[in-house]
């Protein structure tokens, strides 16, 4: 289900510095939490994170500028870059995840299934980008959002 080896390095290399990661996700709806949770001393890194589906909720918990979030159906590099910094404080983390997009075509996305993520250290982005995936099912697609992020994540821990 999830690159477990590159998830472990993560965790190894937060550990070592004796750092900590939060997440801020949509479209993976959970699964980012899900997979960090299920690493080796996990609770030594892993703050927790925040699962927001919609406008609503993006603005109350994460300060997304609100008029750009609903005239991008809350799809964008800026947000995501908003959902990555406002998620720092929240848990009191040294780094941050942010990942928001489509994992099914709707017509919102011009019916194209991609997502943008962030990830952020001490209150600046430090990586971001977008993500067209490869894999073709809902659930496949979340999964290769996560790993993508995960191996570029890994790269500047």
């Amino acid at each position: 289900m999830f690159d477990t080896v590159t998830l472990k390095r993560i965790g190894k290399k937060l550990l070592a510095k004796e750092q900590t990661i939060a997440v801020a996700e949509s479209v993976t709806a959970g699964m980012f939490q899900l997979a960090l949770s299920t690493l080796p001393d996990a609770t030594k890194f892993f703050q927790g994170g925040i699962t927001t589906y919609n406008l609503g909720q993006k603005y109350k918990h994460l300060h997304v500028e609100p008029i750009h979030a609903q005239a991008v159906n809350c799809v964008s590099p800026m947000v995501a870059t908003q959902m990555a910094l406002s998620v720092l404080p929240l848990f009191q983390s040294d780094w941050s995840i942010a990942v928001t997009g489509y994992a099914t075509p709707v017509p919102e996305s011009g019916n194209k299934v991609f997502a943008y993520f962030a990830v952020a250290r001490a209150g600046r982005i430090k990586l971001k980008g977008k993500i067209i995936p490869k894999e073709k099912t809902p659930l496949k697609i979340q999964e290769e959002y996560i790993s993508v992020v995960c191996k570029r994540l890994v790269a500047i821990l």
